[in-house]
C-alpha cells in the first residue's frame, strides 16, 4: 500500500528512511507549538485552544501534503507571520482576533483561488528579488525586535523611544544562554537544537522557581475558545486589504521559496528545473491555511525546517505523514508547552530572524535602485512594527526610485499597480 501510494521505489527510498526524516524533520520544527501559542495568547486568545489548533493545523496542512501532494514538506503556523497577527494586527491596529482570523481565511481563499487559476506564477516572477529579500529579511528584523522587547532587554523610552532594559535580570541572561545554546547547537548540526534550547531554558527555570510544574501530559484543552470564531465579515471592511494583502503576499513567497529550496536539496526538481505537482503542493498550503484559520490558528504555510528530513532521506509524502502523525501525538503534552515562559521562546524568535535576515546577502549593493527599496521594507517592518506596512513602503520606494532614475524598463504592471494601490490606501483610508 505504501509503495502504490508514495511510489517510494521510483523514488529511490525505502519506509525506514523516510521514517527517520520524518521525526527529524519534527524535531527541527517541533518549537512552534509551544512558540506559536505563546505569541498568539498576546491578543488574549486561549492558550490551550491556541495549543491545539496548531497541532491540528500542521497536521492537517502536512498531511494533505503527503498524501495528495507526495512531497516531504511539513507545514505549520508560520513564524513572523504569527507575530504580524498578534501584536500588528491585533496589538497595534487595534482589531479583534477575531477579525483576524478572518483575514487569514480570505488569504488562504485567495491563494488557492490564484492556484486554480494559475495566476500564482505570474505574481511570483513579477515581484523584483530585491524585494523579496528585503520581505524577507524585514520580517527577521520584526521577529528579532519582538524577541529582544519579551526578553526585557529592549524597552520603551520617553526620548529615544527604546532604550536598554536591565540585562542583569534573570530572564535577560536565560534569553542570552538559550540563544548562544542554540546558535552553538545549529552550527554543530544537532537535531531539534531549536527545541532543545527552549527546553533547557524552561528546565533552569523550573529550578530557580521561576515557573510551576503543571505535569507532562494530559487530555489536550478545548478547541472551542477559537474553533470556527473568526469574523470573515470583519476582514472584508475596506481597511483590511493590505492586511489580507500581507498575510496572502507573505505566505505566497514564503511556501514558493520553501517548495524550490526544499525540492532542489532533494533532487526532486525535473529536467527543466520545474517542480512536478506544484499546483497541488500550493492548494495543500491554501487548504491548511483556511483550516487553521476555522481551528484558530494564524497562517498555515510550509517549512524550510522540511530540509532537514530531506537531507536525512526523505523523498516523498510518507515523510510528511510521519510528520503530521506526531503532531497528532503532541497533543497531549498541553502541561509541558503551557509553562514555557516568554523569554525561553525569545530566543527561538531572535534565531529564526537570524536566519531570515541572512537574504540580505543577495541583494545587489552595486543597484542604489535594487538596494534602497529592499532597506526601506527591511527597516519599515520593525520600525512600525508592521509587516504590512514595510511591504507597502517598498514597492512604492522601488516604483518612484526606477521612474525617477529613467529606468521605467524594469517596472511591470504588478508593481506599478501595488504601488498605486498603496499610495491611494496612505492617502484616503489610513488619513480616513
Amino acid at each position: 500500500m505504501l509503495e502504490r501510494l508514495f511510489q517510494l521505489r521510483a523514488h529511490g527510498t525505502t519506509v525506514r528512511k523516510e521514517l527517520l526524516a520524518g521525526v527529524t524533520t519534527f524535531l527541527t520544527m517541533a518549537y512552534i507549538i509551544v512558540v506559536n501559542p505563546s505569541v498568539l495568547s498576546t491578543t488574549g486568545m486561549d492558550f490551550g485552544a491556541i495549543f491545539v489548533a496548531t497541532c491540528l493545523a500542521a497536521a492537517i496542512g502536512t498531511l494533505i501534503m503527503g498524501l495528495w501532494a507526495n512531497y516531504p514538506i511539513a507545514l505549520a503556523p508560520g513564524m513572523g507571520l504569527n507575530a504580524f497577527f498578534a501584536f500588528t494586527v491585533v496589538g497595534s491596529m487595534g482589531y479583534s482576533w477575531q477579525v483576524a482570523l478572518g483575514a487569514v481565511f480570505m488569504s488562504g481563499l485567495i491563494f488557492f483561488l490564484l492556484s486554480i487559476l494559475k495566476i500564482r506564477e505570474w505574481i511570483i516572477n513579477s515581484i523584483p528579488m530585491s524585494l523579496r529579500f528585503g520581505i524577507s529579511a524585514g520580517i527577521g528584523f520584526f521577529l528579532a525586535l519582538i524577541a529582544l522587547k519579551n526578553a526585557g532587554i529592549v524597552v520603551d523610552h520617553p526620548a529615544t523611544l527604546v532604550g536598554l532594559g536591565d540585562i542583569k535580570t534573570p530572564e535577560a541572561l536565560l534569553f542570552f544562554l538559550g540563544f548562544v545554546l542554540i546558535c552553538a547547537l545549529s552550527y554543530r548540526r544537532v537535531t531539534g537544537a531549536v527545541m532543545i534550547g527552549i527546553l533547557l531554558i524552561t528546565v533552569i527555570s523550573l529550578v530557580m522557581g521561576m515557573v510551576q510544574y503543571k505535569g507532562f501530559v494530559s487530555a489536550p484543552p478545548s478547541l472551542a475558545p477559537t474553533f470556527l470564531q473568526l469574523d470573515i465579515g470583519g476582514a472584508l471592511n475596506v481597511g483590511m486589504i493590505s492586511i489580507i494583502f500581507a498575510f496572502l503576499f507573505v505566505d505566497l513567497f514564503d511556501t514558493s521559496g520553501t517548495l524550490i529550496g526544499a525540492a532542489h536539496r532533494g533532487g526532486l526538481l525535473d529536467k527543466d528545473g520545474k517542480l512536478p505537482r506544484l499546483g497541488r503542493a500550493l492548494m495543500s498550503d491554501s487548504v491548511a491555511t483556511m483550516s487553521g484559520a476555522a481551528l484558530g490558528t494564524s497562517t498555515t504555510t510550509s517549512y524550510i525546517e522540511s530540509t532537514a528530513g530531506i537531507a536525512a532521506g526523505g523523498r516523498t509524502g510518507l515523510t510528511a505523514v510521519v510528520v503530521a502523525v506526531l503532531f497528532l501525538a503532541s497533543l497531549v503534552l498541553s502541561p509541558i508547552a503551557s509553562i514555557i515562559p516568554a523569554y525561553a521562546t525569545a530566543p527561538a524568535l531572535f534565531y529564526v530572524a537570524v536566519l531570515m535576515a541572512s537574504g540580505l546577502k543577495q541583494i545587489d549593493w552595486d543597484d542604489i535602485t535594487e538596494a534602497a527599496p529592499a532597506i526601506v521594507t527591511a527597516l519599515a517592518m520593525p520600525l512600525t512594527f508592521s509587516i504590512a506596512n514595510g511591504i507597502a513602503l517598498g514597492f512604492i520606494t522601488y516604483a518612484v526610485i526606477k521612474a525617477v532614475s529613467g529606468r521605467w524598463s524594469q517596472l511591470n504592471a504588478s508593481v506599478v499597480t501595488v504601488a498605486v494601490v498603496f499610495i491611494l490606501k496612505f492617502m484616503f483610508l489610513d488619513a480616513a
